[in-house]
């Protein structure tokens, strides 16, 4: 198997004044990888994904993005220019004037020129089905629309894995089959963190359970079920 994208190795954490949230975790991305991880809150699932970015730095253990071990903010800074991390709550991706640019702020910060980075950000933003939203102002958007928004403010850096942490969080059925459809077009490596196994198992091919800080030992595959409520004889998938 190739080397790891992402690989994090005994990682250790607590937030101060509090017991161990990661528990010597240890988990590893391989290019081309789909891989879903849920659990209960509380599990150390987000802890994860901010140690993972160098958001947080872990107490122990050590932290290898595209085979190179993390030791300062400057790797992590050049690491993050490949990974496309969409964060929990929208809002907390989105902080410019306008959806254009928005989308456009990565590019920028790859070195591009302006007019590169609107064009850029036009072709990330048709890619989510929001082509002709490049003057709306964010805040003012539904929060379905603020989601596409920042997984195109990732998409227009054309990262090599994406990072998704609870990405239907706040989004309506219609808005979440949309943004289903949209990574299901998307032939590159992603984790996925969600407690939504319908929607893990439309996006991502091999599923970890994480509980008390470390995750489970082994992959499960991600199914869908038909049953029958005891109410009602109709039977439905999950």
């Amino acid at each position: 198997m190739s080397h790891a994208i992402i690989e994090l190795k005994d990682i250790t954490y607590a937030f101060p004044g509090r017991d161990e949230t990661l528990k010597g975790l240890t988990f590893h991305l391989h290019p081309g990888e789909k891989l879903g991880l849920f659990g209960p809150n509380g599990a150390g699932k987000s802890t994860m994904l901010h140690i993972l970015m160098g958001l947080l730095t872990p107490d122990r253990g050590e932290v290898r993005l595209f085979g190179v071990p993390m030791t300062d903010g400057k790797g992590f800074e050049a690491a993050r220019l490949k990974i496309g991390f969409l964060f929990q709550h929208s809002d907390d991706q989105l902080f410019c004037p306008t959806v254009l640019d928005d989308v456009a702020f990565g590019p920028l910060n790859q070195g591009l020129g302006r007019d590169e980075a609107a064009e850029r950000a036009r072709e990330a933003l048709a890619a989510v089905g929001l082509a002709g939203f490049e003057d709306r102002v964010p805040h003012r958007l539904s929060g379905g629309e603020k989601k596409l928004v920042a997984l195109a403010t990732i998409l227009s850096m054309r990262p090599e894995v994406l990072v998704l942490d609870e990405p239907t969080t706040g989004l309506s059925p219609e808005a979440k089959d949309r943004l289903v459809d949209i990574l299901k077009g998307l032939d590159m490596a992603r984790l996925v963190v969600s407690h939504d196994p319908d929607f893990l198992a439309a996006t991502t091919g091999h599923l970890l359970a994480m509980r008390d800080g470390r995750i489970r030992a082994g992959e499960l595959k991600p199914h869908t079920h038909v049953h029958v409520h005891e109410e009602g004889d109709v039977p439905h998938q999950h």
